[in-house]
């Protein structure tokens, strides 16, 4: 690997990314397409002239139980939440959940966590001020209302949450915000200006410190971390979206478990995209979904996922190749997803997206094992 220049925890600046040598805006590796391929496809849920938006999933140790939680709007509205009990070929009806859970404001997310005596629960994020939590302790059977978890709150909470190398127990977890929702009273500034914040727990999940700042900016607009650890344990990644539409995504590094962060540094376009999420296959390969906002682009705006390793990343490489997975009929809203990995190396990816012309968003699963993308690469 590189060696990687650590930085201060609380790193403020406004040019810092620019330090380094500008990416292309696009890419050269090889484009794998899906789209056409609807036996891969399962509807999650889908409801005539309604938004349905912004899945994210878990999948349970047993296999089988895959979890999902969205809203019933864009962005915001009513959490729903299903279960699948075969990992995902097939959906029970929505659940019921707490009353308070339609007045959610934002994105939610939905976590496994375990306490340092083993005690498992699931946590569903609501963010936007304030940050909201509700868990369950019976793997979604029953759920607590959502409830805030400090006088603070944010955008996307929390889009990641990682379990803490060798502290059991403990989790870091990484959002963003512009300058509306970190406090009661929070004012945008003018220029805007996006700031990452990382919070921790020691508790298995239920309660969360405040909010420390990693990095701060108004030449680009840094956000919704997407977190992906190194093969070895020893480092963590963080795939950070460019709002500002400016730049190529970026990425930070942390050799100590979040103590201090590298500064941001600019991702090839073959990984350019909004909300990553990654989980590695059986043979040691990434996959990382994503909605494709690469700047040059025949798939902009379409639900994309990137195959490579680790050290691609690490190394400022474009990986092996591109997959298309659905094709999206707007410009760009689309793919906050799922991403579980199943023991066979299946990927059961879900996300929501206007899969149909002139019909409001619905939530979709593909599933693939990259040994069958391989294969298309190969012909």
């Amino acid at each position: 690997m590189k060696p990687i220049l650590l930085v201060p925890l609380l790193l403020v600046s406004v040019a810092i990314a620019s330090i380094h040598a500008a990416e292309a805006p696009g890419y050269s590796v090889p484009v794998v397409d899906l789209v056409a391929e609807t036996g891969r496809q399962v509807v999650v849920d889908r409801e005539p002239g309604q938004y349905l938006g912004h899945p994210t999933t878990v999948l349970l140790e047993d296999g089988k139980t895959l979890l999902c939680v969205y809203p019933r709007g864009h962005g915001k509205g009513a959490i729903q939440f299903k279960r699948s009990m075969d990992a995902g070929l097939t959906w029970g009806p929505r659940l019921p959940v707490p009353e308070n859970w339609t007045t959610s404001l934002e994105t939610p997310t939905i976590h496994r966590v375990v306490d340092a005596a083993g005690k498992k629960r699931l946590i569903v994020w609501s963010g936007m001020y304030p940050a909201r939590l509700a868990v369950s302790e019976d793997d979604g059977a029953t759920w607590s209302p959502l409830k805030p978890v400090g006088d603070w709150g944010g955008i996307v909470v929390m889009g990641s949450v990682e379990a803490v190398r060798g502290k059991p127990g403990c989790y870091l977890a990484w959002f963003h915000d512009d300058g509306r929702y970190i406090a009661a009273d929070a004012k945008p500034e003018k220029p805007v200006v996006f700031r990452l914040y990382q919070v921790g727990s020691s508790d298995g999940g239920l309660t969360w410190s405040r909010p420390h700042e990693l990095f701060a900016s108004a030449d680009v607009h840094l956000c919704e971390p997407g977190v992906v650890r190194s093969p070895d344990g020893r480092q963590i990644a963080l795939l950070l979206r460019e709002n500002s539409r400016r730049k190529n995504s970026h990425v930070i590094f942390s050799d100590d478990e979040g103590a201090t962060w590298t500064a941001p540094r600019e991702l090839p376009g073959a990984l350019t995209g909004d909300r990553h999420v990654a989980k590695y296959a059986p043979d040691g390969r990434l996959f990382i979904s994503f909605r494709d906002t690469t700047r040059v682009s025949k798939t902009q705006g379409d639900w994309v996922g990137w195959v490579g390793r680790y050290e691609d990343i690490v190394a400022g490489r474009e990986g092996a190749y591109r997959v298309r997975l659905m094709d999206n009929h707007h410009a760009w809203d689309c793919a906050y997803p799922g991403v579980e990995v199943l023991r066979d190396g299946t990927f059961v990816t879900t996300t929501y997206g206007h899969w149909t012309e002139g019909e409001k968003p619905y939530v979709v699963s593909v599933r693939f094992r990259l040994s069958e993308l391989d294969a298309k690469l190969g012909k």
